[in-house]
């Protein structure tokens, strides 16, 4: 049976599943990002589905979303996004290191996984962080530099009040260089990889992701089959559950142990 536990890792609330009858043994994991405006409890189905495999799933709450929302607008939560993704991205070895002092978690079988923003914390968590072994990005974006300019346009576009200035803005997209995988490929270090992305997604268009795909897919081996780009065209900005059932396939295919999969 799996079971969901609520807790406070520091200072982020968390959903915590396994299955019952191993809650207490050294698991591998999964940590799940969810997107802008949702929360951790919108993403459980892709937690049951692992934990029934035999994973831990750790799902937090995004700085200002769900447990720790602020009562912010969309209009004004969108200015800060970058400051959501990097601070998420700073948060993610906390949450490993209190699993770790539990004896919860197998540390060379981490995965981490999200969709939309969690999908681009995914990437900046992979340029960051070599204990990661595993990652799935849903509707994400690796390019952090072209994406961020493209926002600040569309922001502009609409005429919402943007609190910086332009030096500002020109500084805050420079924060974001060690964090771009697109601009630190060699941080990914051929770890498994799966895009998946609608075709019709117009609020993180694919071409970023799958431009990236195609630069880094050569330096993989084929033959291990560690790098994917799942492209559904009737898709837009919304996961299929083809893409959740292919999440925890390719986590099951590459954190699990072979013996257990055997």
């Amino acid at each position: 049976m799996v079971i969901i536990e609520n807790e406070l890792i520091g200072h982020i609330p968390v959903l915590h599943v396994s299955e019952q009858s191993t809650f207490n043994d050294e698991l591998p994991l999964v940590i799940f990002i969810h997107g802008f405006q949702s929360a951790k409890e919108h993403n459980l189905h892709y937690a049951y589905l692992l934990a029934e495999k035999g994973f831990r799933v750790i799902l937090p709450d995004v700085v200002y979303h769900g447990e720790r929302e602020a009562g912010h607008s969309e209009s004004e939560l969108m200015p800060r996004f970058w400051e959501m993704v990097l601070q998420s991205i700073k948060e993610l070895p906390l949450l490993k290191d209190d699993l770790l002092s539990r004896k919860l978690i197998d540390p060379t079988r981490i995965g981490i996984a999200g969709s939309s923003m969690g999908g681009i914390v995914t990437h900046g968590a992979l340029a960051t962080f070599d204990w990661l072994s595993a990652g799935v990005s849903l509707m994400g974006n690796p390019s952090y530099v072209s994406f961020a300019e493209l926002q600040i346009g569309e922001i502009k576009k609409r005429e919402i009040e943007f609190p910086l200035t332009e030096e500002e803005i020109t500084q805050s997209i420079a924060q974001l260089k060690p964090f771009d995988l697109s601009l630190n490929r060699d941080k990914l270090a051929n770890r498994p990889l799966l895009f998946w992305h609608g075709a019709k997604d117009h609020v993180v268009p694919y071409q970023y992701a799958y431009r990236f795909y195609e630069e880094v897919k050569s330096s993989y081996n084929e033959v291990d089959d560690k790098i994917k780009f799942i492209l559904d065209k009737r898709a837009a900005h919304k996961v299929s559950r083809e893409g959740v059932l292919q999440t925890a396939k390719w986590f099951e295919q590459h954190l699990l142990p072979t013996i257990q999969k055997a």
